[in-house]
């Protein structure tokens, strides 16, 4: 998984089995960051829309941009 700015410069990158689903890996890539400042936003496809990380992202001072899955119980 990896973490890029606006113009595609790695900002973190971590390397996991595939295994795991995505969302726990947002944690382990943003504590290997090369930059000390942590990230305003990150955007993120529908996988990612998930309240226990926007939870823990808020927490962290960021914001989870991602669409909706379908089927979603619970809004935003």
């Amino acid at each position: 998984m990896a973490v890029v700015d606006g113009f595609g410069l790695s900002l973190a990158v971590s390397v996991a089995s595939a295994s795991p689903h995505e969302t726990m890996l947002v944690k382990a890539t943003l504590e290997a960051s090369f930059v000390e400042d942590k990230p305003e936003w990150l955007i993120g496809h529908r996988a990612y829309d998930s309240d226990p990380l926007d939870t823990q992202l808020k927490a962290e001072g960021i914001e989870m941009i991602s669409p909706r899955r379908k089927g979603r119980k619970q809004p935003k």
